[in-house]
């Protein structure tokens, strides 16, 4: 399971960017066991407006490199168009209704509006899913190769009703509140064009008392990114290029796993085994030969994991070799606490998000790697899906997906 410490490798291969530490980083990886490691809600730039607002215009989406808010919301959608004209409705629809929101302009209905306040900093950010690219619209031949449905991993019970979907909308702002809003607006703007499929909230721990916040299972994760500053790794890791179609060039790739953590299984476990399996220290989050939290393993020296078993979750994840520098993630998780689960036991997890270029070159593979880890005994994923983060909504006269569909 992926929960992911993807943290660069030491050595500066080419091609290496600086890495910037996350503050407020959180949740993982995603794949099978617990993924936690989030994206840090003070490594990621803001681009922001004079008042705080962050633009909606632009080549890219805002939602993947805007500094991560602390709540988070993700929904799936079916799609109700009975046609590609309908089809091109509901995103033009869409655009108008995210574009006002995050401008800040007031809504119909009063109880949202509360969405002018620009301190609420609100992205919202859609995707399309594989299904979208059926015959229904005609747009079987303009799929990216790279845009399929999830698999199964090792371990995972994907729910059907929890999994997949048409199209996919991120909201993050600074309050729950604003979230919920934003969710109920466009399920009332989009009456008869889309039905939810799925749907998953969040939040990030503040971090405590310093670096990167603690995920459900008490350890430290998520303390560095890609460096999102640099155009170069952006382009690198997570915008899509030139072996995408066209108008699926400065999107990126999008994977959503809701994942359980087995806490009360967890917290039988001794700390010191807790932290062989993790492969960092708990009370500190220094890595296990390391001092702190900052400090980056040295798998060179320790090639039989003597020290940081080559079993245990962060190496697995990242084993810091020229190769793996090609599967780093930009992550943007997000924990979930939903009380009890039917048998008494406690509902807690993670809503793994990231974001990237190539699906199979970066989280597959990441995957891959974890496949058999330790950690994976204390988590299962149960749903989410792969979908496409569009390229940004030029100007005003622009709309989502207005390549896709010839407008």
């Amino acid at each position: 399971m992926v929960m992911t410490e993807h943290e660069p490798t030491r050595a500066p291969y080419p091609g290496r960017r600086a890495l910037v530490r996350g503050a407020a980083g959180l949740v993982g990886a995603g794949g099978l066991a617990a993924t936690v490691t989030v994206s840090s809600a003070s490594s990621i730039p803001m681009s922001a407006s004079t008042d705080g607002r962050v633009p909606f215009h632009g080549a890219h989406q805002a939602g993947i490199l805007t500094r991560q808010q602390p709540f988070g919301g993700f929904v799936a959608f079916d799609v109700l168009a009975r046609d590609r004209a309908e089809l091109q409705a509901l995103f033009t629809k869409l655009t108008a209704r995210c574009r006002a929101l995050t401008a800040g302009v007031t809504p119909k209905n009063p109880e949202v509006a509360a969405l002018r306040d620009p301190q609420d900093r609100l992205t919202i950010t859609v995707g399309v899913g594989a299904s979208l690219f059926d015959e229904r619209y005609g747009l079987q031949g303009a799929r990216p190769p790279g845009l399929v449905n999830m698999p199964l991993f090792p371990g995972d019970r994907l729910e059907p009703d929890r999994s997949h979907g048409d199209l996919s909308v991120q909201i993050c702002a600074q309050h729950p509140d604003a979230v919920l809003h934003v969710v109920r607006d466009l399920a009332r703007e989009t009456t008869g064009l889309l039905r939810t499929r799925w749907r998953a909230d969040g939040f990030l721990n503040p971090p405590r008392p310093e670096g990167a916040p603690r995920s459900f299972i008490g350890f430290k994760d998520g303390t560095a990114h890609p460096d999102t500053a640099s155009k170069r790794e952006m382009n690198r890791l997570v915008w899509v290029g030139h072996e995408g179609p066209a108008w699926a060039r400065g999107g990126s790739y999008q994977v959503l796993r809701i994942i359980g953590i087995h806490a009360e299984k967890w917290d039988r476990v001794p700390v010191a085994k807790q932290e062989q399996i993790f492969g960092r220290r708990k009370a500190t989050g220094a890595p296990l030969d390391g001092r702190k939290e900052s400090d980056l393993p040295d798998y060179g020296r320790d090639q039989e994991g003597r020290i940081t078993p080559l079993d245990s979750h962060i190496r697995r994840a990242n084993p810091r070799t020229p190769e793996s520098e090609n599967s780093i993630l930009l992550r943007r998780s997000y924990n979930t606490d939903r009380g009890l689960t039917p048998d008494g036991t406690l509902d807690v997890g993670l809503i793994f998000c990231c974001y990237q270029r190539d699906i199979a070159r970066q989280f597959a593979t990441v995957q891959k790697r974890l496949e058999g880890e330790r950690f994976a005994d204390f988590s299962v994923t149960t749903g989410g899906g792969y979908f496409l983060a569009l390229p940004g909504v030029a100007d005003g006269s622009d709309s989502y997906a207005s390549a896709l569909l010839g407008q």
